[in-house]
């Protein structure tokens, strides 16, 4: 008994490059929280659905850029019954001080919270100063 077997041809679905996904996609601006502690800025942005594999955090021209990628086609293409919020990419961008230690930024996400931790330099740090 001969055995057949049908070949399907897999269509790849090649992703948009960042520039590309600029140009043809919808990109909102996602909701920030900012606050500070003693020693560093803390930056929360909310970005539901980017993974970390869809996000690129830059630091150009004195700007921290913050852009996250859902599945676009995906989320435009559903069928809603009620839909309250924006669609779109997420693209965010701040202007940081020289108060701001470049080199020790860190970021950290989980559950669609990107946690951005922005070091200050000790020379803006609060300091106690000794009465002799």
């Amino acid at each position: 008994m001969a055995e057949t077997k049908d070949v399907m041809e897999v269509q790849s679905q090649t992703r948009k490059s960042w520039e590309e996904a600029l140009e043809r996609e919808s990109w909102v601006a996602p909701l920030v929280d900012i606050y500070e502690t003693d020693n560093d800025y803390y930056l929360n942005a909310y970005l539901p659905g980017v993974t970390k594999d869809n996000l690129k955090i830059k630091l150009e021209d004195e700007h921290l850029i913050i852009m996250g990628r859902i599945n676009f086609d995906d989320v435009v293409n559903r069928k809603y019954v009620l839909k309250e919020t924006e669609t779109g990419n997420f693209y965010r961008s701040f202007k940081i001080g020289d108060s701001i230690d470049e080199s020790n930024i860190e970021a950290h996400l989980e559950n669609g919270i990107l946690e951005i931790r922005l070091p200050k330099h000790e020379r803006v740090k609060p300091r106690t100063i000794e009465i002799k």
